[in-house]
């Protein structure tokens, strides 16, 4: 059923997608290092949830199944495109067939034309769509990026990148994205404030109608880059903490660039909400903030959780998330029940009043119930999360080719290039630091056969010379 705002009909939707924003970098999510007071606002607002999940530790599955609802071996896309290195992508027809798994340089492949998105559902139901930002669902060519958001429901497209943001480019003249973009913000313009600008006069511009705005941010992609004057407070924080004698690991936990990109983002939180406050929105307008994956293991550690980014371990998985929708959401909420990504798209459905086709099947459920303070719906808090991560050679971040699978409390990868198993108790160890596969036979058995069916359910391909072990 379509839930309306009481005072202006359907509500705005803005989502805030981070990339490689790891589990712990938020203040509201324990750290004391970064400074993030408008997120921290906005969870006090509204919900948070301490066991969100990515449906992939790398970018381009991830957001694929955000938009899509999918899992990635449904939708096609298991791992991030790019047009020059050897990965693995399964052979759908539908899409494309390379034999020697060798994406061309001018390839069509993309995110299936054919699926209703995130943006179109919207679209069909009156919205006016907009993206600001990363895209990564479809390969470059010679002249940028082949298949756009605007072939996808966007009708605005606004900093879209032409090739990968990796290597950086977060100052004006931003030689990855546009590069005919001019300034507005003045010389050497941060692309990060640029975003925020661009957000807040979206807004202005469509505040007259229901909105659907998806902020995807570059940041904090490596090569991190944040503005001189922040770095340089957090290299002061960082000093005057050492001075204190508190223990720093400048390596990992405490990065002044890294928290300098993120206090930037989270101006832009502000300078959003402060917006939707002048224009009489702030009360019908659900604002979601999270992050694509995992943090980088090498620039940022996760909370407590082991391994990160490209990693099926929970810090490669499981994301902040934060939502606010005053109308409906009671402020100050967490709720510690597991949701995923792929939630989102039959949330909104439910929200908009929009019915998916039969054609278009969906792994995610309605959480609309726990935004709402509510009991969620019977079995809702014990359902079963999958990952399918299947790469030809071990990722430079060091994931490997593994299955996983998150029944209750219990966790189980399975790794396809050595046949190798792991099986953790995150009630009892949310760290995954024992391995308690050989002292729990039937529940390896168990969940093992969970993944080999669920793994031909959704057509999931395993590389050539790889394997699950056989029981």
């Amino acid at each position: 059923m379509e839930l309306e705002n009481k005072s202006n009909g359907k509500p705005n939707v803005i989502f805030i997608l981070v990339d490689d924003l790891g589990w712990g970098e938020l203040g509201c999510y324990g750290n004391t290092y970064n400074e993030t007071p408008h997120i921290d606002a906005l969870a006090k607002q509204g919900v948070r949830f301490p066991a969100a999940y990515a449906s992939a530790p790398v970018c381009s599955p991830s957001r694929a199944g955000l938009l899509t609802g999918q899992v990635p071996p449904r939708n096609g896309i298991t791992d991030y495109l790019r047009p020059d290195s050897e990965w693995y992508l399964p052979l759908n027809p539908e899409l494309a067939s390379f034999a020697d798994h060798e994406l061309p340089d001018d390839t069509e492949f993309r995110l299936d034309p054919h699926m209703v998105t995130m943006a179109q559902m919207f679209r069909q139901a009156s919205y006016h769509t907009g993206i600001i930002g990363k895209w990564h669902l479809s390969g470059y060519g010679e002249q940028g990026v082949k298949h756009g958001p605007d072939q996808y429901g966007f009708e605005e497209v606004i900093l879209s990148e032409q090739v990968g943001i990796a290597g950086g480019s977060y100052f004006h003249p931003y030689n990855r994205v546009d590069p005919s973009i001019e300034p507005v913000l003045g010389d050497n313009e941060y692309l990060v404030d640029r975003m925020n600008y661009e957000a807040v006069q979206f807004i202005k511009r469509n505040h007259n109608a229901p909105f659907f705005l998806y902020l995807s941010h570059y940041a904090v992609h490596t090569d991190l880059a944040g503005k001189p004057e922040d770095v340089d407070y957090f290299v002061r924080k960082e000093s005057a903490r050492e001075q204190l004698g508190e223990p720093l690991n400048r390596t990992k936990r405490d990065n002044p660039v890294l928290a300098a990109m993120l206090r930037t983002i989270d101006d832009g939180v502000g300078m959003i909400r402060r917006t939707l406050e002048e224009l009489g929105l702030d009360r019908n307008t659900l604002i979601v903030f999270t992050s694509d994956n995992g943090g980088e293991a090498n620039i940022t550690v996760n909370g407590h959780l082991r391994g990160g980014k490209s990693m099926t371990y929970e810090g490669g998985l499981r994301v902040p998330l934060v939502v606010s929708w005053p109308e409906i959401v009671r402020g100050g909420l967490v709720c510690h029940g597991p949701t995923i990504n792929l939630d989102f798209y039959p949330t909104f459905a439910e929200i908009i009043g929009y019915k998916p086709p039969e054609s278009h099947l969906l792994d995610g459920v309605s959480i609309v119930s726990w935004l709402k303070g509510e009991t969620p719906p019977s079995g809702q808090a014990e359902r079963q999360f999958y990952w399918h991560y299947p790469l030809n050679k071990e990722h430079f971040l060091g994931g490997r080719s593994s299955v996983a699978h998150r029944a209750g409390d219990w966790k189980l990868i399975e790794y396809l290039d050595d046949r190798s198993a792991e099986l953790y108790n995150l009630e009892k160890d949310e760290t995954e630091s024992l391995n308690v596969a050989d002292r729990q036979p039937n529940q390896l058995k168990k969940q093992h056969e969970s993944i080999k069916s669920w793994l031909k359910e959704v057509g999931g391909e395993i590389p050539p010379s790889q394997g699950l072990k056989e029981l």
